[in-house]
Order: structure tokens, then C-alpha cells, then sequence
């Protein structure tokens, strides 16, 4: 209410200083038309006496001589008054063309009030989110490229193998395990894309129910079983039922991606943990994990769309599944957060537990 108060006071205040422009332009017309007639008058171009000058000459005169004198004025001070708006449109335009790098920048003493402060600020900062979205879409688009390019040529180099024959049995399973485990990567890279898309043209929660969230990670680590037994990582879940108001495929969806973040960038032989507590009206969600701790300043940029924290290729993804969750979090009304604990990086959820109204 605070901040509504505010843009209407500064809304209030630069209606004010136009209005003031206005004014002045009003004012100096009148002044200069005034001082005109005077020096005209007792120069003896206008005089009162001459039968040929009745009051509606002087009239004429005056508003005739106010008309183009305040034609005049309003042409050259609108052009003063008018110019931070032409810089607006020119960086609305740089933006409409592409052009990323656009920022606002006002002198004084325009550049110090408060509307146009909020305004440089608003525009700048939209600014650079597109300038960023822009860069993590081509690295997305780079990334995604050679994520989707990958195993499509190991299952196109196994199959060519396998049709040639004169192969064992032994080489024949593992080449097929291979072409299985490529095709599950690229179902995963389409299956996030479409996730992704889904929960993004979604603005309402659909299909609430009673949601036990203990059972839906139990859920979650048996479909990525094969994944966490290959690198003999030791899940650990609460052993306590806990529930809350949810859609039922989309905390699975959370829960899938979570714990598939955390087995990748787990060491062998660690172990991936997850609590859940009851906080008030929210229940607190935290999943650990023994990979190497976020950065600080990169634990809110791991969220957004095509941000990949690994550049190498050496992990699998492709910057999609935290974006994947925190929009469906946020869509249950809950927020989730980055962290570290004791060395290991941890997630945290908080949703309500009660969302059906």
C-alpha cells in the first residue's frame, strides 16, 4: 500500500510539473504580448485616441499576437519538454529492434525526480533481464545443441555396429544398453522441454488434492533407482507421512527433478538426504546432496530458465528441470531457495500445506 502511495505521489508530482510547463508557457505569452502592446502604445502605433482603433482592433491584436507568440513558445520549450519522452521511445525502440545494450540515462534537473528515477530504473533493469535472457538462450540453444546431438550420433554409431554383425552376445547387450540409456537421455531433454512449457502457460493450481509427500519421494527415487544404484549413492527420506494440499503429478514432477539434481552432482558413494517439517501453515522441504557447493552469487541464477553452472558438458542436462520446479512451487504458492549446510548444497522448499480454499 506503502509503495502504491508512492507511485501515485510521483504520478501526482510530474502531472504537476507539465502542468507547470504549461503555465509558464501561458504566462510568458501574456507578459511578452502585454509588454507589446505597451511599447506599441506609447510608441504611437496603437493609440486610444485615433477614431480608426476601437476596442475590437485591440482585441484582435491581442489574441491575434498571443496565438503567434504562444505558437512560437510552445513549438521551442516542447521540444525541451518533450525530449526525455523521445529518449524513451528511442530506447523502447532499440529494445524492439534487438538491441539489448539500451539503457535510459536522464540529466539534470529531470534526472532527479522522482518519477523518472523510478523510471530509468524500471527500464534499465527490464533491459538487462533481456539482455541476460537473450545470452542464456543462446547458451541454451549452444548447450541444448550439442545435449540433443550427442546421443543421437552414439545411437546411430551402435546400431551401424550392430548391423554389420559378427558380434558376441556380450558386446550385442552392451551396445543395446547403451542405444536405451541415449534414448531415455533424449525422452528426459524432451520431457523437461514440455514440462517446462506446460507449467509455464499454466496460472491456475488444477487438480488439488490431499498429496502424501513422504510417499511421492519414495515414488521419485524408485523411477531414478537404476541412477542412484550405478553410483551407490544412499538415499535417506523422512520415515514420517507428511502431507499438504497438491497437484499430485506436478509435486511429482519437483520431486523427480530434485533428486535427479542431486544424484548427478553427487560423488559416488555419497549419500542424498531429505527432510520435511511442519512450519506453521507450511511445510518445510529440504533436499541435500554431497556435490560441490553453489556460489553464492550463481544460487538464484541455478532457477532460471537455460542456466547451466557446468559449461564443460561433463554432466548431463540442459538447464531446464530447476526452472521446471521452481515454477510449479511457486504455482502451489510456495518458494524455493539454493543454499549450503555443513559443506553439502541443499534445496528448500516451502508450500502451504493447506492450498485448497
Amino acid at each position: 500500500m506503502k509503495q502504491k502511495a508512492s507511485v501515485r505521489k510521483y504520478r501526482r508530482s510530474l502531472f504537476l510539473l507539465y502542468t507547470g510547463i504549461a503555465l509558464i508557457i501561458l504566462l510568458l505569452t501574456a507578459v511578452i504580448v502585454g509588454v507589446t502592446i505597451f511599447f506599441l502604445v506609447r510608441g504611437g502605433v496603437l493609440n486610444y485616441g485615433k477614431a480608426d482603433l476601437d476596442a475590437r482592433y485591440l482585441l484582435l491584436s491581442i489574441v491575434v499576437g498571443s496565438f503567434v507568440i504562444g505558437s512560437i513558445l510552445s513549438v521551442f520549450i516542447s521540444r525541451i519538454a518533450l525530449r526525455p519522452v523521445n529518449r524513451i521511445l528511442n530506447g523502447i525502440n532499440r529494445l524492439a529492434l534487438g538491441d539489448y545494450s539500451a539503457r535510459l540515462s536522464f540529466g539534470k534537473p529531470i534526472g532527479n525526480h522522482p518519477t523518472f528515477r523510478e523510471l530509468t530504473k524500471s527500464f534499465n533493469k527490464m533491459a538487462e533481464e533481456l539482455d541476460n535472457t537473450q545470452m542464456l538462450r543462446s547458451d541454451f540453444i549452444n548447450s541444448f545443441s550439442h545435449e540433443f546431438k550427442t546421443p543421437i550420433v552414439s545411437i546411430a554409431g551402435f546400431a551401424k555396429i550392430l548391423r554389420r554383425g559378427n558380434l558376441s552376445d556380450e558386446k550385442k547387450e552392451e551396445y543395446l544398453i547403451a542405444i536405451e540409456e541415449e534414448s531415455m537421455r533424449l525422452s528426459q531433454m524432451a520431457t523437461n522441454m514440455l514440462n517446462l512449457t506446460r507449467v509455464e502457460n499454466q496460472g491456475i493450481l488444477t487438480e488439488v488434492k490431499r498429496v502424501d509427500v513422504t510417499e511421492e519421494m519414495r515414488t521419485a527415487l524408485l523411477v531414478l533407482e537404476q541412477k542412484w544404484e550405478k553410483k551407490n549413492i544412499e538415499p535417506v527420506i523422512p520415515a514420517e507421512e507428511y502431507y499438504c494440499d497438491a497437484n499430485e503429478e506436478l509435486i511429482k514432477q519437483v520431486f523427480l527433478n530434485l533428486f535427479d539434481n542431486a544424484i548427478k552432482f553427487s560423488p559416488e558413494n555419497a549419500q542424498v538426504e531429505a527432510r520435511i517439517a511442519n512450519e506453521k501453515s507450511m511445510l518445510r522441504i529440504e533436499i541435500l546432496n554431497s556435490g560441490d557447493p553453489i556460489p553464492e552469487e550463481n544460487r538464484d541464477k541455478v532457477f532460471n530458465k537455460f542456466y547451466r553452472g557446468d559449461d564443460s558438458h561433463s554432466t548431463e542436462g540442459n538447464g531446464v528441470g530447476l526452472a521446471v520446479v521452481k515454477k510449479i512451487v511457486e504455482l502451489h504458492g510456495g518458494t524455493i531457495t539454493a543454499g549450503e549446510e555443513d559443506g553439502r548444497t541443499v534445496f528448500t522448499m516451502l508450500i502451504p500445506v493447506n492450498a485448497r480454499k
